[in-house]
C-alpha cells in the first residue's frame, strides 16, 4: 500500500510523473484514517527525513529519465541553485529551527541529485521539496550534535512554509498536489507498535538523556545540594520547572526535605515516574507514597516522547498529567517542548 502523507504542502510533477509530496500539516477529507494515525505517519516521515535530508530529492531524481534542453534554453536546476544561493543572507530569518541553515542552503545547491529532481518536478514542487531538505538537515543536524531545544511541529513547518516561497513555491493556500510516498503505511504502523513494546530499552540505551541520568544516580548530592541552596535565595512562591533529567533532580530534591516557599512542581519529559516504578528513584523507594510536603506536581508529557513518562498512575492523586503533541518524532519530541504554546498555556493554569 502507498504512502499518503495526506497534506496541502505537496505539489505535482510535469506531465509524465509521479507526485512528490511532502510531510506537513493538514488532512484529507477523503482519507479515511483516524487523524492520530495521519499524525502519527507525518511524524513517522520527518523522522526518516531527519536522517535523510534528501531522500525526497533522491526518489525524485530516480524518476527523473532523460531529458534533452534545447539549445540555449537554461538548465532546470539553474534558478534552484541561484535562490539557495540567496539563501545564505537570509539565514536569519529562520533562526527558530536552529543554525546551519546557510551551510545547508550551500550543501544543496551543489548536491548532484539536485538537477535530475528538477528534471522531474514542477517549480513548487521542487521549492516544497528543497524547503523540506534544508528544515530536516536544520533539525537533524541539531538532533545529532544533542543540541537541548528542538522547535515543535508548528514551528517547523511554518518555516518550511517560508522557505518554500522563497524557493520559488506558489503562495501558501495554493494547491501544490498530493504528497510524497516514501514508505507504507504497513511498514510504519509496524514500525510505531514495535517502538510502543521496546519502550523500555530505548529508554535505557536510545538517548544521550539515559547517560545523563546514570551520572545523576550515582554522583547526585552536589545537584541538590545546589538547588536548596538556589530555592533558599528566593522570594516565595517557587515554582520548581525542570526538563528531563531536570525533573527528577527537582522531585528528588523535594523528597529529602521540605523547600520552604516551594509551592508547585512542573516536570517537563521527565523519566521520574519511571525510576520511582523500577526502584531507582535515590529518595523514594517503590512502592512508599510521596511523601505530603511534595507540593502539587504538574507533569508535562509528549505523545511521541519516549522518555516522558506519567506518573498519575504511580502517584495517585498527587499528580496532574498533561498530554501535548508538539508534532515531532522521538527523539526530537524530547527536545521540542518549548515552542509549544500548549505547554505554555498548562504552566500557566497552575502557577500559584
Amino acid at each position: 500500500m502507498p504512502y499518503d502523507w495526506g497534506t496541502p504542502h505537496g505539489a505535482r510533477l510535469g506531465s509524465g510523473g509521479a507526485s512528490i509530496p511532502g510531510p506537513g500539516r493538514g488532512a484529507d477529507s477523503r482519507d479515511p484514517r483516524a487523524p492520530a494515525d495521519r499524525a502519527d505517519e507525518e511524524a513517522e516521515a520527518w523522522a526518516r527525513l531527519y536522517r535523510e535530508p534528501t531522500s525526497e530529492l533522491a526518489l525524485a531524481a530516480a524518476g527523473s529519465g532523460t531529458v534533452v534542453t534545447p539549445p540555449g534554453a537554461a538548465f532546470p536546476d539553474e534558478r534552484p541553485r541561484a535562490l539557495l544561493g540567496q539563501l545564505d543572507s537570509q539565514a536569519g530569518e529562520f533562526d527558530e529551527i536552529g543554525p546551519g541553515l546557510d551551510e545547508a542552503a550551500r550543501a544543496l545547491a551543489r548536491d548532484p541529485l539536485l538537477p535530475a529532481a528538477a528534471r522531474a518536478l514542477d517549480a513548487g514542487t521542487l521549492a516544497a521539496t528543497l524547503a523540506r531538505a534544508l528544515a530536516a538537515t536544520v533539525i537533524g543536524g541539531a538532533l545529532e550534535a544533542d543540541l537541548p531545544v528542538v522547535c515543535d511541529g508548528d514551528t517547523r513547518d511554518a518555516a518550511v512554509d517560508r522557505l518554500a516561497r522563497a524557493l520559488g513555491a506558489p503562495p501558501q493556500g495554493t494547491e501544490r498536489g498530493p504528497v510524497l510516498k516514501l514508505l507504507g503505511r504497513p511498514v510504519v504502523r509496524a514500525g510505531s507498535h514495535y517502538v510502543v513494546r521496546r519502550r523500555r530499552a530505548l529508554t535505557e540505551a536510545a538517548h544521550p538523556a539515559a547517560g545523563d541520568i546514570l551520572r545523576y544516580l550515582a554522583r547526585g548530592e552536589p545537584m541538590r545540594y545546589g538547588l536548596r541552596q538556589l530555592v533558599a535565595e528566593l522570594a516565595p512562591p517557587v515554582v520548581l520547572l525542570g526538563h528531563s533529567l531536570g525533573g527528577i533532580i527537582a522531585l528528588d530534591t523535594l523528597l529529602a526535605g521540605p523547600l520552604p516557599g516551594v509551592e508547585l512542581l512542573v516536570t517537563v519529559g521527565s523519566q521520574a515516574p519511571f525510576l520511582y516504578e523500577t526502584g531507582a528513584l535515590p529518595g523514594l523507594d517503590h512502592p512508599d507514597p510521596l511523601p505530603a510536603h511534595v507540593p502539587a506536581w504538574l507533569n508535562l508529557h509528549d505523545r511521541r516522547d519516549l522518555l516522558g513518562y506519567i506518573g498519575a498512575p504511580v502517584f495517585p492523586g498527587r499528580v496532574t498529567d498533561v498530554e501535548t503533541d508538539n508534532r515531532q518524532p522521538f527523539p526530537a519530541a524530547h527536545s521540542a517542548y518549548w515552542s509549544d504554546p500548549a505547554v505554555y498555556t498548562a504552566i500557566a493554569e497552575q502557577l500559584p
